[in-house]
């Protein structure tokens, strides 16, 4: 049984969940400004309009920021101690913050290539996820 929170799945992020739940990284772009935006919402951050579409993306990325965690967020989380928590630039322009699976979280450095993986936490959602590129394969 999963104890971690679950994402709050409403109108707004609906699609989003069920593609990551088929292992699709997909998010809204503008098409208007042509820019994509993560998290997803109802107006485009950059230009305000609202004719946004979703997108498949590629899922590959860049560490922008990140921290090891060695204490858990709580009782849930021990038995991940320690697990890398990071801020990803991804290809396509967006950042978005998630966990970096690593089996070496002291390895992991700003700047690093990664790449969408999902972790399948219940049977009706997927996490994405990341994981170091070098270490993919």
């Amino acid at each position: 049984m999963y104890e971690k929170p679950l994402p709050i799945v409403d109108p707004g992020t609906e699609f989003f969940w069920r593609e990551a739940k088929a292992h699709r990284l997909t998010i809204p772009q503008c098409q208007d400004c042509g820019k994509h935006h993560f998290y997803p919402r109802a107006l485009c951050p950059h230009c305000f309009s609202d004719r946004l579409e979703w997108t498949q993306i590629s899922g590959k990325g860049t560490v922008y920021s990140y921290t090891v965690a060695r204490k858990p967020a709580g009782p849930a989380f021990l038995p991940d101690v320690p697990y890398v928590i990071a801020l990803v630039d991804l290809a396509e322009g967006p950042r978005m913050m998630s966990n970096v699976m690593t089996a070496s979280p002291d390895s992991v450095r700003i700047g690093d290539a990664v790449e969408i993986t999902f972790d399948d936490v219940t049977p009706e959602v997927s996490l994405p996820k990341f994981r170091l590129v070098r270490e993919a394969g």
